[in-house]
């Protein structure tokens, strides 16, 4: 199995494969518009702005399943986002990154790059003691913790990073540009 066998769903309901972006480099987000993380839209488009024309590109997946900070439709977060953030890249449609319904691609990313942790910081510090409330284990699984969990993909199709929303954006622009 590899990222290429991959599909992700439009809002107009067609399936973009990955094969598509095969030999580019690829951050794959869960995002959300409602979220304390949201302003991280303006570092990922100004990475698609500086570095798409090199082989970047960004796969967008809004995602309600963390405390409801999705709640709009597709047309609505995609207006939100180029309203807010003058996104240019696309928002594929809202969908679960999680559970039994979660998309494969979001299945097999966390088999790739499982949950390293929050890393230091008071932001890490609220996001662990909140997680922790309500599963102890937390820790120990792979799943998706919140919103603008970041996945960086290179030129090959490794699953090469995973970002947890707690990063600062210049180590996940860091990583990126390692790969262009």
């Amino acid at each position: 199995m590899s990222i290429y066998d991959f599909t992700v769903p439009t809002p107009k309901g067609e399936e973009i494969s990955l094969k598509d972006y095969e030999g580019k480099v690829i951050l794959i987000v869960n995002t959300a518009t409602g979220c304390g993380f949201t302003p991280h839209y303006k570092p990922i488009e100004q990475m698609y702005e500086d570095l798409h024309d090199k082989g970047f590109e960004v796969i967008d997946v809004p995602c309600n399943q963390f405390a409801g900070q999705t709640p709009g439709t597709d047309e609505e977060i995609h207006e939100f986002c180029q309203l807010k953030y003058k996104t240019q890249f696309p928002q594929m449609k809202k969908s679960d990154v999680n559970g039994e319904n979660a998309l494969p691609l979001f299945k097999y990313l966390k088999e790739q790059k499982g949950f390293e942790g929050f890393g230091k910081g008071p932001t890490a510090l609220v996001m662990s003691k909140m997680l922790a409330k309500s599963d102890k284990d937390y820790a120990s699984k792979p799943d998706i913790k919140w919103n603008f969990t970041k996945f960086i993909v290179d030129r090959s199709g490794n699953v090469v990073a995973r970002f947890e929303p707690t990063a600062d954006m210049k180590d996940v622009r860091k990583c990126v540009e390692s790969l262009i």
